[in-house]
């Protein structure tokens, strides 16, 4: 998936000599956290809700506080802002906004400002990947990490007529394994349990349906 599918892009944004308490306004009005600074066509840098917040503390007298509020945001915003191209993968952007500990990218198309990206946007879009946004359950599966064994347990949700919705593959501490993560549309998972289990897999959840003898289940 790319950052231009969730990318917003309706800006909303602000010059580098807009006064704080007027970035404090817009974000108010449109309901966002993050501003980008234009100067020009160009993008300069990123203010957000925080860093006015840290700039407008409430244990300033009123007079010292109306002072600070007309400061321009240019005194205080982030630059240069850690950016994205549309194109860039989703998972790529994301790992920016972990390991920067920031918020949001603005989305760059050569120096042209086309998008804003949130941590927001990306839990949403997560969201529907794992299909926790419809009915569904969660079945976690350990089985040994070698080819077609995703097909093998598909197999069995597919014969007991049950849709996936979603399925992730992470690491597992033993060695020579893995987990599969499933949702799945189904009311009851005791017989697709079983059958899992009978195949020589080992369910880890639901943990009530995954005893040591539920392969033996009837």
């Amino acid at each position: 998936m790319l950052v231009e599918e969730i990318m917003h892009s309706k800006i909303y944004s602000v010059t580098p000599c807009t006064s704080i308490q007027e970035a404090l306004k817009q974000m108010k009005k449109h309901h966002v956290r993050h501003l980008p600074v234009i100067d020009g066509d160009q993008l300069v840098g990123l203010v957000t809700d925080r860093d006015l917040r840290s700039a407008s503390p409430s244990t300033l007298a009123p007079k010292e506080l109306q002072e600070l509020l007309k400061r321009p945001v240019s005194e205080i915003m982030v630059a240069p802002a850690i950016t994205v191209h549309p194109l860039d993968f989703l998972e790529d952007a994301a790992r920016l906004l972990y390991e920067n500990r920031i918020g949001c990218l603005p989305v760059l198309k050569g120096d042209r400002l086309v998008g804003i990206l949130t941590e927001t946007d990306i839990l949403h879009r997560l969201m529907e990947i794992f299909g926790v946004n419809h009915p569904s359950q969660h079945v976690e599966v350990e089985v040994e990490d070698q080819i077609g064994i995703l097909a093998q347990v598909a197999n069995i949700f597919s014969d007991h007529r049950v849709n996936i919705n979603s399925v992730l593959v992470e690491g597992n501490p033993a060695k020579g394994k893995i987990n599969l993560v499933f949702r799945v549309q189904a009311k009851d998972l005791s017989k697709i349990v079983r059958d899992i289990n009978r195949a020589g897999h080992r369910v880890l959840w639901p943990q009530h349906l995954s005893g040591p003898n539920q392969g033996e289940m009837t």
